[in-house]
């Protein structure tokens, strides 16, 4: 039994319920103990009568009794005890029996000339030092000792100002601070008693609270409780009882004894004591003044706990940084806005690329330079070897050849296409200084556009993100006018693209080439590079596009001189295109021709006839030497592309070293008769470092793109919510989905139980929410795999920053198919299963579901850019979600798991969503009502939780950060997968 203890040198004195030894009086007890060592409990009398006060007896178990002694209480005294005093007349009759005339202010702390009459307080609220005693009402507690329990507690606020502190042998506190003494009585009999100090008070909504710190309780070995039934002993569990000590009173006479190991055995709100009695004698001067101080003070006010204080910050941080983010953006774009616009010139750029090849290295060799110059192979694949040529300005070249002929590759590098291989050579860009780039745009060989959007706003959006800020919109849309008129496509301006693989209504194949020429075209490139801009067309939707092709190259540099008016002052721009097997009348449009076969070049010169008068010189000397030609005749009228590619297809090796010598004459000549685009000493190149620098265009640094971040998004955030608004499918579908299945769970789990099982079906509600967030999510995985492509070109292109894009797709994706649903289908589950009815409650229960949810969407986003096969993210995503489903405590106890598994838990989102999410649930206060084995018991869910599921339950804040931490740590992941890996890779 722990007891006080005051050893001086003559004796040692030990005092029970935490009394203090006194050299003069044995032992200063709390109001209502007596006897040597505080162990007697008073019957009858008064707490004035302090240590001459009549004591109970002993009864045959050793104990005293309090019932068995037959102790009455004196009239205006009540409670277990009889230390409650319930009228002011009781006061004063008891103080005057033992004080006699004295006045009650003597000693005391109280102003002279004010009110000294002695009433009696039988509020909550305590002035000095005040007694209670009530009823122990608890279901599991009576049910194992089922006769009368009661709890007295003297709570001293300020022992300076009771009267009691003249009392002989009373003990108000052990050091004149606040303090609090309770004693629990069973059938009379004392089975334990508590201390604790320091204490504070507060009032809030009509209750009086009493929190104390170092508490410390003590057993009477033997009673009831600790000892008495050796199954049912509590001596272990009372004498360990520490830490703080809560006791909350309302007006209608119920408190609550609360401890945390108490909160967990009957819930949140501890044990529970009814049919409170309140007692107070005091001063009436006491009162007034503590009144009057607490008037002065304002009155008391709650305050917020650390938690929400804690998510406050958090909220007020990211809103801060936002608006912070919005104003920095706002002022750049400004600036950007402000700046003089620098020219509208384009075109007039020559293009020469020489001795340029291309290697695909062996699977699993190590990378080398990809500027290394080299003629071995050692088991490399050789695309290109040693091709060169030229283009001026204002001319359309074709580049022709057999398939495998390496048509795309070279349009590519000329592009600075980022390559998976090896090539050597140099490109150039006269009259450009060697490293600096032209704009070259790239139209690829399949069509990737925008599906939702028409024709106009395809290429508004192009333009608003190509074009430089400081220029005005009117002009960016009179450039766009000025690209819808030259290809053509004002019929179909403002109709929807459409899927161009024919799955979807939308433009023809035709008119979605020259959409993708158009989106180029709106940039003002120097050049322009297309990829077999004629495959899969038709003969009169080829000349078109051809056509088009044609008129870019003969003033397509002009847009911005058109839009002046000065149509005649536009540049020629360089016209590349891969072209597989032209009719005759689209070979004879182009200007120039590249022969390749085999990765080699035939033949680089003018086009039209002058092709079949080469390789006719070269046939007539071989014949010449009486030697036979491998290469056919030319028939007059024959197709000359057709007889390009006969050559081609055959590609006798003699004929590369015969091609080689004519093909540089040719293009000296053809550098006279064109445009002056002669190189002087400085643009020569002379090195692989036009290739490199134009293979740089693939990793694109902020100075690339044409507008600024905050524009990029503001354009990107323009684009979502047009596709939303036109394709309300997806939206349509998961709040539909969400309210069903809302409905449906909440159904299944209609107004779930306050017993055992209900306990169980409420857990199961709540893991339900958890996996449903989990597999819903898997749609955000779908959608970036649809979009990745067009992702890719955009950004190959430099339209915007990934960063801004990813932003876009989180913004217009998380919240109206991600939280909106959530929220929907959790707002219903959560009422109609009767979850917990505080406000604060639910909200933080939607935000544990919440931060899940972005979670599990940040998830799906990494898989969707860490594989180009949706397949495979699909199936890692459900693979997941079945891992999260059997670590997040629901179906296995983590702590039967096998260590050596047992740390995946940790890498478990669900498991803290889940764990968060019953802690929240259990800690409304929620009891468990049941009967085992006729037995009826009444004890705190988290005691429940703890036995079943093993969570913690002061984890939730711990789990919140943890959320937090998963979606800080798979948003930068994103972040980092997109910048480095979804790029275009050829």
């Amino acid at each position: 039994m722990l007891a006080q203890r005051l050893c001086c040198p003559k004796h040692c004195q030990s005092c029970s319920n935490f009394g203090v030894a006194s050299s003069s009086s044995g032992c200063l007890c709390p109001p209502g103990f007596g006897g040597s060592n505080c162990s007697e409990p008073a019957c009858g009398g008064t707490i004035f009568d302090g240590s001459s006060r009549t004591l109970a007896s002993a009864t045959s178990g050793g104990f005293p009794n309090l019932t068995a002694s037959d102790c009455s209480c004196s009239s205006g005294w009540t409670g277990t005890g009889c230390n409650v005093c319930s009228t002011s007349s009781a006061c004063q009759t008891a103080w005057t029996a033992v004080n006699g005339n004295a006045s009650v202010s003597d000693g005391i702390a109280a102003a002279s000339g004010v009110n000294d009459t002695l009433v009696c307080n039988t509020q909550p609220t305590v002035y000095a030092a005040g007694e209670l005693s009530c009823q122990v009402n608890n279901p599991t507690l009576q049910s194992l000792f089922p006769l009368q329990s009661d709890l007295n507690i003297l709570r001293t606020y300020n022992s300076s100002l009771s009267p009691l502190q003249n009392a002989s042998g009373t003990l108000l506190s052990p050091n004149g601070s606040s303090a609090a003494y309770a004693q629990l009585f069973y059938a009379g009999v004392e089975q334990f008693s508590c201390t604790a100090s320091p204490c504070t008070q507060s009032t809030s909504s009509g209750t009086d609270s009493w929190t104390c710190s170092n508490l410390q309780c003590a057993c009477f070995e033997g009673t009831a409780f600790c000892g008495g039934v050796p199954s049912l002993n509590l001596n272990g569990t009372i004498n360990t009882l520490s830490g703080t000590l809560t006791i909350s009173c309302d007006s209608s006479n119920t408190c609550h004894f609360q401890q945390e190991v108490l909160n967990n055995l009957f819930g949140s709100s501890g044990l529970a004591l009814q049919g409170c009695v309140f007692g107070e004698c005091v001063s009436q001067a006491v009162i007034d003044s503590s009144n009057t101080n607490s008037t002065s003070s304002g009155g008391s006010s709650s305050q917020l706990s650390g938690g929400v204080i804690a998510g406050l910050a958090v909220v007020g941080v990211l809103l801060g940084a936002g608006i912070i983010a919005i104003i920095w953006g706002s002022f750049l774009q400004r600036a950007a806005r402000n700046k003089p616009f620098d020219g509208g010139a384009a075109g007039g750029i020559s293009v020469r690329w020489s001795d340029v090849s291309y290697f695909i290295p062996p699977s699993g060799a190590l990378g080398r330079s990809i500027f290394s110059r080299r003629r071995e192979t050692n088991g490399e694949k050789t695309i290109l070897d040693g091709v060169s040529g030229s283009i001026g300005p204002g001319m359309l070249m074709a580049i022709l050849g057999p398939s495998g002929a390496g048509k795309t590759t070279l349009v590519e590098l000329i592009a600075g296409k980022a390559k998976s291989g090896l090539s050597t050579g140099a490109i150039s860009f006269p009259p450009l200084p060697t490293g600096k780039r032209p704009r070259v745009a790239f139209v690829p060989q399949t069509d990737v556009l925008p599906v939702f959007l028409t024709v106009r706003e395809a290429l508004v959006f192009a333009a608003s993100l190509r074009l430089p800020e400081s220029l005005s919109e009117e002009r960016k849309v009179a450039i766009v006018d000025a690209v819808i008129e030259k290809l053509g496509l004002e019929g179909v301006a403002e109709t929807r693209i459409g899927a161009t693989d024919g799955t979807g209504r939308g433009i023809s194949g035709g008119e979605a080439r020259r959409v993708s020429i158009g989106l180029e075209l709106v940039g003002c490139p120097d050049i322009l590079v297309c990829d077999e801009p004629t495959s899969g067309l038709d003969s009169v939707s080829a000349w078109r596009v051809v056509s088009v092709l044609r008129e870019v190259a003969r003033g397509g540099g002009g847009l911005f001189g058109a839009i002046d008016g000065e149509k005649n002052n536009g540049r020629g721009v360089a016209v590349i295109c891969s072209v597989h097997q032209p009719s005759s009348r689209l070979y004879h449009a182009f200007d120039s021709v590249v022969l390749l076969a085999h990765g080699r070049a035939l033949y680089s010169g003018p086009g039209g006839l002058a092709p079949a008068q080469h390789f006719k010189a070269i046939r007539d000397a071989e014949v010449a030497q009486d030697s036979a030609s491998e290469i056919p005749e030319y028939g007059e009228g024959y197709n000359v592309a057709d007889y390009l590619l006969e050559i081609a297809s055959i590609a006798p090796v003699g004929l590369f070293s015969s091609s080689r010598v004519m093909e540089s004459n040719i293009n000296e000549s053809q550098d006279l008769s064109g445009p002056s685009t002669s190189p002087t000493a400085d643009e020569k190149p002379v090195s692989g470092a036009d290739v490199e620098a134009l293979s740089s265009r693939s990793k694109p640094s902020q100075s690339d793109y044409a507008t600024t971040f905050f524009t990029q998004f503001l354009v990107l955030c323009g684009r979502e919510w047009k596709i939303i608004r036109r394709d309300k499918t997806l939206f349509l579908t998961h709040v539909a989905a969400a309210s069903i299945l809302g409905v449906f769970c909440g159904g299944l789990y209609f107004h779930t139980g306050i017993t055992i099982a209900g306990f169980q079906s409420r857990v199961g509600c709540l893991f339900f929410l958890g996996s449903l967030t989990a597999f819903s999510s898997l749609s955000a995985l779908y959608n970036v795999v649809e979009v990745r492509s067009l992702f890719v070109r955009e950004r190959s292109n430099s339209y915007y920053s990934p960063t801004a894009w990813l932003l876009s797709r989180i913004l217009f994706d998380v919240i109206p198919l991600r939280v909106l649903p959530t929220i929907i289908v959790s707002t219903i589950t959560y009422w109609m299963a009767g979850l917990s009815p505080e406000a604060s409650r639910f909200f933080k229960f939607l935000l544990i579901l919440v931060l899940y949810t972005l979670a599990m969407t940040l998830w799906n986003f990494l898989l969707a850019t860490s594989f180009r096969n949706g397949g495979i993210a699909i199936l890692i995503s459900a693979l997941s979600a079945l891992y999260q489903m059997t670590y997040a405590g629901f179906f296995v106890h983590l702590t039967s798991i096998p260590p050596v598994l047992r740390w995946l838990q940790w890498l478990c989102p669900l498991k803290f969503c889940l764990e968060a999410l019953s802690v929240n649930e259990v800690g409304s206060g929620l009891m468990i009502e049941d009967t085992l084995q006729g037995v009826p018991i009444s004890i705190s869910a988290t005691v429940i939780m703890e036995l079943l599921f093993g969570f913690d339950p002061n984890a939730y804040y711990r789990d919140v950060l943890v959320l937090f931490a998963f979606i800080a740590g798979l948003g930068v992941l994103v972040i980092g997968m997109v910048w480095y890996k979804v790029r275009e890779q050829r």
